[in-house]
């Protein structure tokens, strides 16, 4: 036990960890449960990844990703999608200056440090390829010339994965550039219990302003280096190739995952070391982050899927199956 503090004590995640018991504390003011969600969404800020949250409709996904936001003291914009939204409504047009003679870029509402787009698959393909630049590169290019975003910059998507009517399916490419893919399910009895209580004794309403912000951008800045820091041997790292590796092998999958879920979750599992005030990966910590940045990155063969398998059941069985480093 002891040598496991001293080897904590190479890098300082006291303020990190302050910061996301304060987070944990002011969200779980109105959230009820889902605290492996907020783990991850914490995880993803961390990372500078995007989240791609998916679950029926009334669970909380909208508000979940509006709550973090308010954590954090940055910008806030929320982008409805809907069939007839175009790829200018999300990154901006030229606008013509009388006065200077000129056109002008008129950013759009992507310009932004955390970004909600609400039922991401309501629009077409074509709104959708709009935000494969931003995602991944974090600039939009336009009439020639580029256009940083400011940090920090998230995108938490939603989406409803039973109403299919009046849906566009997001293309693999889309998929691969969210860090995860995380599926929030009905509370328990108990769960929907304290959510009535609660709602009935803040007088039928959600009040957003109770949840103040305890995160600035520097300190994120500084955290997310703190991160970068954490220690990995050199088995673990063999450890999430031989995960990845194992999708692209399976009878199982039709698609396994790329090099782009590797690297993912080997930074998603220093994230998750660090919330948890360990500057070292664990196995566990691997296989926690592993399910999250894999569920979206593979195709279920079609045997399985008649099966009634699920990406997270495959998943499990190939982890299970490799030997876990000692």
């Amino acid at each position: 036990m002891d040598s496991n503090l001293d080897f904590q004590n190479r890098i300082d995640l006291s303020q990190l960890q302050l910061a996301n018991e304060q987070i944990k504390t002011e969200l779980g003011k109105i959230i009820i449960g889902k605290e492996d969600i907020i783990d991850m969404l914490l995880v993803a800020l961390l990372s500078e990844g995007h989240v791609l949250l998916e679950g029926a409709p009334g669970v909380a996904k909208t508000l979940m990703a509006k709550l973090l936001a308010k954590t954090v003291d940055s910008e806030f914009t929320r982008i409805q999608f809907t069939p007839d939204l175009m790829p200018s409504d999300i990154i901006g047009t030229s606008i013509y200056n009388m006065g200077q003679s000129e056109f002008e870029f008129n950013k759009g509402p992507i310009f932004s440090n955390l970004v909600l787009i609400d039922e991401i698959n309501r629009s077409p393909a074509k709104t959708q390829a709009a935000l494969f630049e931003v995602m991944e590169e974090k600039q939009i290019s336009f009439d020639g010339k580029v256009y940083k975003m400011s940090e920090p910059f998230m995108v938490l998507a939603t989406q409803n994965p039973i109403d299919h009517e009046g849906t566009y399916r997001l293309p693999e490419a889309q998929l691969d550039r969210f860090l995860f893919k995380l599926i929030i399910d009905y509370p328990t009895l108990e769960e929907e219990a304290a959510i009535i209580t609660r709602f009935h004794e803040m007088k039928n309403k959600i009040d957003l302003n109770q949840v103040n912000a305890f995160l600035n951008k520097e300190a994120l800045s500084e955290y997310r280096a703190l991160v970068s820091q954490i220690h990995i041997e050199e088995k673990l790292i063999k450890y999430i190739a031989e995960i990845v590796n194992a999708t692209r092998n399976s009878g199982d999958l039709y698609i396994g995952a790329s090099p782009r879920a590797s690297l993912a979750i080997l930074v998603t599992s220093k994230a998750f070391a660090a919330i948890n005030n360990r500057d070292f990966v664990t196995p566990d910590d691997i296989k926690t982050v592993a399910k999250h940045v894999l569920n979206h990155r593979i195709i279920l063969s079609a045997e399985k899927e008649m099966e009634g398998f699920t990406a997270f059941d495959v998943i499990n069985s190939l982890i299970k199956d490799i030997e876990v480093p000692r």
